[in-house]
């Protein structure tokens, strides 16, 4: 039996998992996926948003802003790459300049600190390569981008860590409520589990709608949204050094420019309605729209150096709010639902309420005495070269380097096959240590970091998959040798 299981393993899940990972707790984090941050956590624009773009008043406002404020700390304390870039919402018009004072006005009612409207030559001597047409800014300094799928997987391996259990590829296909807890069925790899817990906490973004419905008729509704991106080459992440943003309209924030904490540029996203939830495909027509929508912004970009396209999915809701609440029938069943853009920033500020809210309905909450709150990573790169040299010393596969292009060694590569929680796919190692990440996208050192994998987790390479579940890479001998 449980205290408390929390489903679904993307940044809100993380967020509460660690935050209850400081009690006398026992908790389960249950996920469909086979690894953490597999969903819309991994794909969407690392952006920490100042807070000025909620409307007073909201949860969005709310933990928006006090999000922004605890990132920075936990960035800090978990070794998550973070910079504190500043943003700009750019006016080319003066229906622009109305919206950007609107904005202003929000974003002093909300709270956000150092925020100010600057003129067209204030932001060109911030963002030379910006276009001509701008006419002024809205200059937000608290503004930051951060690496958003290290922002869950630090936090599940500081909460594992302390504790916390993680159970993948466990597909939740039912809940019963019982008078004093509930019952968790899932299905893992054909076969049927149950799990018990007094508390749950539905954090399956876009699936929290069916969740929640095998207890109770949700008051909401997910409709799936899809964002599509360019991700460039290192050749291009320094012509912004601000996440630029143009002024919002009703399909969100639109498309932006930005540097990538790893030095990259990422443009996008668009923002499209669809039916399935798990369709992350891409399309010439929007990544064409794309572009045109973002030279609006930037006309210097070239997109010959972009080196992969990719796609996330919004969990969107049909209002502009994000629902924190409990279950009508239960107040131990919490819905963390319709978490959309800021949601990735907010995320920490709601794990408090959440489990503010867990303790009010009488989950009992006894501080550790031997909580650990950082964690670590070793990147070889970022070493002086006498600390290279020393650890070197230590283990001699941080000596081998495997990924030239984000020079990753083998050392690193072992690290994360072995963290709390274990990268098991070509993927997930990508996102932990960055190998696969640079120009060639893996095709220098896929084959060798499979043979690790393999080694280290004692399989046969056949087994091992590029990410999810089924994305085999070797199937069969094609000679005999």
């Amino acid at each position: 039996m449980y205290d408390v299981i929390i489903i679904g393993a993307g940044v809100c899940g993380a967020a509460v998992a660690r935050e209850l990972s400081k009690y006398q707790l026992k908790v389960l984090c249950l996920e469909k996926e086979n690894d953490v941050a597999n969903g819309t956590s991994k794909a969407n624009s690392g952006i920490v948003h100042a807070g000025y773009d909620p409307k007073p008043g909201t949860l969005m406002a709310k933990y928006n802003v006090l999000g922004n404020q605890l990132i920075q700390q936990l960035a800090k304390d978990l070794d998550i790459p973070y910079r504190k870039s500043g943003s700009l919402v750019l006016a080319f018009d003066e229906q622009d300049m109305q919206t950007i004072k609107q904005l202003y006005q929000q974003g002093i009612e909300n709270g956000v600190p150092e925020l100010s409207l600057i003129s067209k030559e204030e932001v060109k001597a911030l963002e030379p390569n910006l276009t001509e047409e701008i006419k002024g800014a809205l200059y937000a300094k608290s503004a930051g981008i951060i690496s958003p799928w290290e922002l869950a997987i630090a936090q599940f391996d500081n909460a594992v860590d302390n504790g916390v259990e993680v159970e993948l590829e466990q597909q939740v296909v039912d809940i019963q409520k019982q008078e004093e807890y509930f019952t968790v069925i899932t299905e893992h790899h054909g076969k049927t589990q149950q799990f018990q817990a007094a508390f749950i906490v539905n954090a399956a973004g876009v699936h929290t709608d069916t969740i929640c419905a095998f207890i109770s008729q949700p008051k909401f509704q997910i409709v799936p949204n899809k964002g599509q991106y360019f991700l460039l080459d290192k050749s291009q992440g320094d012509l912004v050094t601000r996440v630029i943003f143009q002024c919002p309209s009703k399909a969100g924030k639109g498309v932006l420019v930005a540097p990538t904490v790893h030095g990259n540029l990422i443009v996008g996203p668009d923002a499209v309605d669809i039916e399935d939830p798990e369709d992350v495909s891409t399309t010439a027509k929007q990544l064409a729209y794309i572009q045109r929508v973002a030279s609006k912004t930037c006309d210097k970009i070239q997109y010959r150096e972009s080196i992969r396209n990719f796609a996330g999915v919004r969990a969107q809701g049909l209002i502009d709010e994000f629902i924190i609440e409990a279950a009508p029938e239960t107040d131990r069943f919490i819905n963390v639902a319709n978490i959309k853009s800021p949601g990735l920033t907010a995320s920490p500020a709601i794990a408090i309420d959440v489990v503010k809210m867990m303790e009010k309905a009488g989950l009992r909450l006894i501080k550790k005495s031997n909580y650990l709150s950082t964690r670590s990573m070793i990147r070889f790169k970022e070493l002086s070269p006498e600390e290279k040299q020393k650890i070197i010393q230590q283990d001699h596969r941080y000596g081998k380097v495997i990924c030239r292009c984000e020079t990753v060694t083998e050392g690193e590569i072992v690290a994360v096959i072995h963290a709390p929680v274990p990268a098991t796919t070509l993927d997930a190692v990508k996102r932990r240590c960055q190998a696969g990440m640079g120009r060639c996208q893996g095709g220098f050192c896929s084959p060798r970091v499979l043979d690790i994998l393999a080694r280290e987790r004692n399989v046969a390479p056949e087994t091992i998959c590029k990410d999810k579940a089924g994305s085999y890479i070797l199937t069969e001998k094609t000679h005999k040798g």
